[in-house]
């Protein structure tokens, strides 16, 4: 079965314009997007907890013109994601 969204941001990745991240050896890694993991590695590795992804996602969408009320409802289901589950 093929992952449809980031699991790290929740982004669909057919909206990835990568199409997904990449390993260490450039090979694709379809569990997160190329915004989210690149190289083998996590981008913003700033960012430790889903609230605080929630966060980031919420300011760049509001940036894209997103209203803040929907990036917020977009962004609920980040907690759940397998980056964040514990």
């Amino acid at each position: 079965m093929s992952n449809t969204m980031c699991q790290s941001c929740g982004m669909p990745l057919s909206k990835d314009p990568a199409h997904g991240g990449s390993k260490k050896d450039e090979t694709k890694f379809q569990l997160y997007c190329s915004y989210c993991y690149q190289h083998g590695k996590f981008l913003s590795p700033e960012i430790k907890s889903a609230q605080e992804m929630q966060k980031f996602c919420i300011k760049m969408m509001k940036k894209n013109g997103v209203p803040g009320f929907i990036a917020w409802i977009l962004t609920r289901g980040v907690p759940r994601l397998k980056r964040w589950k514990k």
